[in-house]
């Protein structure tokens, strides 16, 4: 297992011989980071996204137990979960660490054994969690994000874009006369279609932020955070003449011609501005360019 593919760990505690222990112990597994204090913890955290901490409760200025009180108000980190490593070792002591929320409780001197065991479970259960929500947001058939996914990521990058007052994108697309090609090929080829579909919309996105999903049926729709009109028109043009060209063969040999229509959409969101409507009018701008001939790449604007 190389290091891209380890679990990550942040192990927070004021004392640096505990944090040379513990990374001692651990860092045949996991990537480790380290902090001394519960703000480099909350900073590291944001900036690394471990998937878990384990904190030390007594430190100074923030203890362990407002450093995850913190935490779990960060809306970046809040659901990591956190080992409290400790001294403490009292009944009280844990009840009040789990009553926090924390995920479990690891007392000193430490047992290299129950640390390496009770981090293991805890990276279980991270991982197994993770997998259930990639099924749940990812369209089985394209292996796309799923329309859930993509409501989530359109309101957070709708509220950063208002943050920021930048201009954000949306690229709706169909598969012209989709129903037709189920109705002539079967459902199986009109999958196969869908596939080869979403492999080049993957394909046209360059930048890590832009995101394409299923959005249902024969569509598909594309988020571009901080794109231009311009920038979203090129790509969506791209992206129609590729799909155009590509020779798409089925598996009984057939050969099949598609097009696809887009609907393109840019704004600079304001507070007063709903993420509802934004979609809205990019599908207006979608049922403008199949009204225009099909096989159209149709803004907005144009749309009106």
């Amino acid at each position: 297992m190389n290091n891209s593919e380890k679990s990550k760990l942040l192990i927070v505690d004021d004392e640096k011989m505990n944090l040379k222990v513990l990374t001692n112990i651990l860092i045949s597994e996991y990537t480790i980071f380290t902090a001394t204090n519960g703000k480099e913890a909350i900073q590291r955290a944001v900036e690394y996204k471990p998937d878990l901490i384990l904190l030390d409760i007594l430190m100074p200025e923030m203890d362990g137990y407002q450093t995850l009180l913190e935490i779990k108000k960060n809306e970046q980190i809040k659901k990591t979960p956190v080992v409290f490593i400790t001294g403490l070792n009292s009944d009280e002591d844990e009840e009040k660490g789990l009553s926090l929320d924390a995920a479990d409780y690891i007392t000193k001197p430490f047992s290299a054994m129950i640390v390496k065991i009770r981090v293991r479970n805890q990276i279980q259960i991270v991982n197994q969690l993770k997998m259930i929500e990639h099924l749940n947001l990812t369209d089985q058939l394209t292996e796309l994000p799923n329309k859930q996914y993509f409501d989530e990521r359109i309101n957070m990058e709708w509220k950063q874009a208002i943050r920021e007052k930048t201009q954000i994108s949306l690229l709706l697309i169909d598969v012209d006369r989709f129903k037709s090609i189920n109705d002539i090929y079967g459902h199986q080829h009109g999958d196969t279609v869908l596939k080869i579909i979403a492999g080049i919309l993957k394909d046209s996105l360059k930048r890590p932020g832009d995101i394409t999903a299923r959005w249902g049926g024969g569509e598909f729709i594309i988020l571009m955070p901080n794109t231009s009109d311009d920038g979203a028109l090129e790509v969506a043009e791209k992206i129609r003449s590729d799909i155009e060209k590509k020779d798409i063969r089925l598996e009984n040999k057939n050969k099949i011609n598609i097009t696809v229509s887009i609907g393109v959409n840019s704004h600079t969101p304001a507070r007063t501005c709903l993420v509802q409507a934004f979609i809205t009018n990019t599908d207006k701008a979608l049922y403008a360019a199949k009204e225009a001939g099909r096989n159209k790449v149709i803004p907005f604007k144009e749309a009106l």
